[in-house]
């Protein structure tokens, strides 16, 4: 009798029974009963009780009944943690076993018990199974560690279970190299920033190895492991194709899908012209054709992965059409994916032995199948223009069959003929009019009353055939009436005598008989259109159409990209990325191609290269700080109206009104409670001052200066008082006074112009619908400028741009509206200059530069972070008088003084002054002492806060040391960083 017999009981007591029967003395009774535990934990009782009593058991030879145990151990020990560290021993003296396997079975149980408390017990054992000598144990100990991962990931990382993993990728047996590379690739998931699995071509090369002799699920992990690696160059991608293509030939689908993903990323890399290109190209398409004599669900899997591959690169499967035509016996999912993918390929040289497939599928039975066969007979007249005169005259056929279904989607797709085939097929016009009352479908009669509208002057009774539909107006779905609204008015336009009353009926029942929003509105315009300017309304409804483009259903070629790093998973399977159904955002990474061969581009974008001042890591979208996301969501993105931007921007301001960096006064300047308003400056310069002018006297008046500084307003009367802080140089022996101190004889050259840094993606394409944003900051003639590229990367047009910036530290905001003057359309990249003046609202941010943004188009509102280099904010007028900068240094306190290094820069004194005075960093003294160079420099920030400098440069030493002096040490970080980007590049 089979082990069916422990199912069939349902005898009461029994829990007592088999409490008695698991502590006989009789291995066989006691197996027996151990049997039965499980049966009926499998059928859903709670056998819970008999923890202690099944846990005894575990101490036995016979390896059946030990698995067993095992199994109610995994299931139980969540609910009884504490009866569950009772097993502890045994499993410590199991992995010591010299039985392999029941070293490995100790292993993969402690890895399936989710116990805290027990986990820390388990460390021991578990290294040791991991330098097992047989690698069945070290297999299973791979594995066992990435579950171990999942319970308590610190824990792993303290062991060093890590690093032993990554050693396992050396391991002399493949199936341990795949088992690693599996665990490894699992733990990356979760944390996506670990960069665990360091793939480098040595790495690459033991697991091409180990490829070979794997099982098929080994090569699986294998093949997605490789098409994470981003090759060096093209021979190095040609050499991991070439040992990737034999794969192909696998039994297993999977293994051949996940072959066709590393081929597809790869190729990107090969030059085109390449002989090995064209060869791989012919090795793609068998091994696909073969996947779809596979039992149907496979069929559709395969079909959904070559249908993305076929956007890629058609010309894989361009000699393959017949392999696509439907079968009677397909089920409808495979015939209609069979379908897409036959319109996909179909080309002149096929043309003919596609449409009459397509006709024969248009007489079938399945209405569906019917359906989309007339549809695609539309989209082949669309794609292949010397087809369309065939494709008309079969739909033509179609129609006189007079089957409801079939004429209905032929008129919808006749329609699409019109758009992208003006002035040639509208002599059809009064065979579709002959089927007007057999129309029930909402797309089926818009496409008609379009037709109508759009040829009215070629169809005498016009208005008779749209004023029939005007009759059950409100019943009528909001497509139908949309249409119909704008077919009567454009019918109106080129009849206006005869149709008056038909137009004033519609715009009646359009504005003021219903309540849709959108179609009010509609009528509201064309009525207003029509009594203003009929010139203006005639342009804009009768406007020339643009030519519809032959592939509407495409994938858009950003998110192509992606699914096709995921062929052979589900995202291939819904054309969705992983993030939109995989529930939390962890473990989702987006993945792209790498840059195409000849392209110019390394696999590092110089783009996402790092500048200093400016973060080279994405900064997060909207962190998590007071209620920013609020602020952002709550911002008004319509375009301000106001006038043309200042041209300078106002560079004093009342520092008693703004709470600076959100830290309060208190924080910037001391302690003072109420420093004085200073002045708001209107001579602010529009160009960089001329070198060696240093402003007169009277601009700085004792009071402005120290409301300036945001210090002491009584900074005149510390002049004469004691040093607390000074540049070493100040009392260096031989000094001939201040007069001798500052000479500036040497002079300085012109200014070199203000540092700009390179155009970074501050938004990338995937996360926001197609748009990619990059940009940089500039400041040019005394105006802050936010320089952007927009990019749109999507299928549809983007018109209606918007700009604002949340509260930020140094109160950026946009000084205009966005000037993005035509619409975006596909494929299209525009440069945009926004001017950005600082009299927004402050709020301390973390980093002080961190600006977030929100743009709204036609689409949708987007949202990302950027960083601005801090010299942006250094204006014209921050040159001090000498007296005036040896007095705020003494009394700015010596705690605020940071000292930084600015290495390898190999510039001369003169150099560096030049080059500095271009950022608005002016020198305002030179002294040598001892052979070192001694620059004095001073900065003015666009909210007064000034900050001091003393340079020193040594003759021969590449390494820069800079004190820098302010009463708002916060800034003194971002301040060092601009000093380092200007000088070094």
């Amino acid at each position: 009798m089979t082990d069916s017999k422990y199912f069939t009981t349902t005898k009461k007591g029994e829990i007592f029974e088999l409490k008695a029967e698991l502590n006989s003395d009789k291995k066989e009774k006691k197996k027996e009963a151990v049997k039965k535990v499980i049966a009926s934990m499998t059928v859903g009782k709670d056998v819970s009780a008999l923890f202690p009593d099944v846990v005894n058991c575990m101490q036995t030879d016979n390896l059946e009944l030990k698995k067993l145990v095992y199994l109610y151990l995994m299931n139980y020990a969540k609910s009884q943690p504490d009866m569950a560290i009772m097993a502890v021993n045994t499993f410590v003296k199991d992995c010591e076993d010299p039985n392999p396997l029941i070293r490995a079975l100790a292993v993969r149980t402690m890895g399936c018990i989710r116990v805290d408390k027990i986990t820390e017990y388990l460390c021991e054992p578990l290294r040791k199974c991991l330098k097992d000598e047989d690698p069945y144990v070290r297999k299973t100990a791979a594995v066992c560690v990435a579950k171990l991962h999942d319970i308590n990931a610190q824990l792993v990382e303290d062991q060093g279970f890590l690093d032993t993993l990554k050693d396992l990728i050396s391991d002399s047996n493949p199936m341990v190299v795949a088992n690693a590379v599996a665990a490894l690739s699992e733990i990356a998931e979760s944390h996506p920033n670990s960069n665990l699995l360091d793939l480098n071509p040595q790495t690459i090369n033991k697991l091409l190895t180990a490829l070979n002799e794997c099982t098929e699920w080994g090569q699986i992990f294998i093949l997605d492991c490789l098409a994470n690696y981003t090759p060096r160059d093209d021979r190095e991608s040609q050499s991991i194709c070439e040992r990737v293509t034999p794969r192909l030939s696998h039994a297993n689908s999977a293994v051949v899908l996940s072959a066709v993903k590393v081929l597809m990323k790869f190729m990107e890399m090969l030059p085109k012209d390449l002989d090995y290109y064209g060869t791989l190209l012919k090795k793609l398409a068998p091994p696909l054709v073969t996947l779809l004599s596979a039992e149907p669900e496979l069929q559709y899997v395969a079909l959904r992965n070559i249908n993305l591959i076929v956007q890629r690169r058609p010309e894989i499967m361009k000699h393959e059409m017949k392999v696509f035509f439907v079968k009677y016996n397909d089920p409808i999912y495979v015939k209609l994916e069979k379908l897409d993918i036959m319109i996909r390929l179909a080309s002149q040289a096929n043309i003919a032995q596609v449409l009459a497939e397509l006709k024969e599928y248009a007489t079938e039975v399945d209405v569906d199948f019917v359906r989309k066969a007339v549809r695609a007979i539309g989209r082949c007249a669309i794609k292949v223009e010397q087809s369309a005169e065939r494709c008309v005259s079969t739909l033509l056929d179609l129609i006189q069959t007079k089957v409801n279904y079939v004429v209905q989607e032929a008129i919808v797709v006749i329609k699409d003929i019109f758009r992208k085939y003006p002035n040639k097929y509208e002599s059809v016009i009064a065979t579709l009019c002959e089927n007007l009352d057999s129309l029930d479908e909402p797309e089926a009669r818009a496409a008609m009353i379009w037709i109508v509208g759009e040829y009215a002057e070629r169809i005498d009774n016009a208005d008779e055939l749209l004023e029939s539909f005007l009759e059950g107006f409100h019943d009528e779905s909001t497509q139908v009436q949309l249409q119909l609204l704008t077919a009567i008015v454009k019918l109106f336009l080129k009849k206006p005598t005869e149709t008056q009353e038909l137009v004033q009926q519609v715009l009646s029942l359009a504005t003021q008989d219903s309540d849709n929003p959108d179609l009010r509105d509609r009528g509201y315009i064309y009525w207003r259109l029509l009594s203003t300017d009929p010139v203006a309304a005639k342009e804009v409804v009768l406007a020339e159409k643009p030519l519809i483009s032959e592939e509407t259903d495409l994938i858009e070629p950003t998110l192509l990209e992606e699914l096709i790093c995921h062929i052979g998973t589900l995202a291939s399977v819904y054309h969705k990325p992983p993030s939109a159904f995989v529930e939390g955002s962890r473990g989702v990474q987006h993945k792209r191609l790498p840059c195409s061969a000849g392209s110019g581009e390394s696999v590092d974008s110089p783009e996402t290269s790092s500048t200093a001042g400016v973060s080279d890591a994405p900064p997060a979208v909207i962190p998590s700080q007071g209620d920013l996301l609020g602020d952002l969501l709550n911002l008004d993105l319509t375009p301000t109206t106001t006038g043309p931007p200042p041209p300078a921007v106002s560079t004093g301001m009342q520092l008693g009104a703004m709470d600076l960096l959100g830290g309060g006064l208190d924080s910037l300047m001391g302690d003072e409670s109420e420093p004085p308003p200073v002045p708001l400056r209107t001579d602010t310069p529009q160009s960089p001052q001329i070198p060696n002018q240093s402003p007169s006297p009277t601009d700085y008046s004792t009071s402005e200066l120290g409301g300036d500084l945001g210090g002491n307003p009584a900074i005149g009367a510390g002049f004469g008082a004691a040093p607390a802080a000074m540049p070493a140089s100040f009392g260096a022996p031989g000094s001939g006074g201040l007069d001798d101190l500052f000479d500036l004889g040497s002079g300085v050259g012109m200014p070199m112009g203000a540092y700009s840094p390179p155009k970074s993606v501050w938004l990338q394409a995937m996360k926001a619908k197609g748009l990619e944003i990059s940009g940089t900051f500039a400041r040019r003639a005394g105006v802050i400028q936010m320089e952007m590229t927009l990019t749109n990367k999507a299928m549809s047009v983007m018109t209606d741009f918007a700009i604002q910036f949340n509260r930020n530290s140094f109160g950026l905001s946009p000084a205009g509206p966005l000037q993005v003057l035509t619409p975006l359309s596909p494929n299209q990249s525009i440069e945009v200059a926004l001017p950005l003046n600082t009299s927004g609202p402050v709020m301390k941010m973390d980093p002080l530069n961190n600006l977030q943004v929100a743009v709204k188009n036609n689409i949708d509102v987007f949202y990302f972070s950027c960083q601005y280099p801090i010299s942006m904010l250094f204006v014209e007028d921050g040159k001090m008088e000498r007296q005036i900068f040896l007095a705020t240094w003494k009394d700015i306190p010596n705690e605020n003084e940071s000292q930084f290094q600015i290495k390898d820069c190999h510039l001369s004194s003169d150099a560096v002054s030049n080059k500095l005075q271009g950022s608005n960093i002016f020198t305002i003294a030179k002294r040598t002492v001892d052979g070192q160079d001694m620059l004095y420099l001073s900065v003015k920030l666009t909210n007064g806060i000034w900050v001091l400098a003393e340079l020193r440069i040594q003759a021969g030493n590449p390494n820069y040391t800079i004190s820098l002096k302010c009463r708002a040490p916060e800034v003194s970080q971002c301040v060092f960083q601009s000093y380092e980007a200007v000088l070094k590049n």
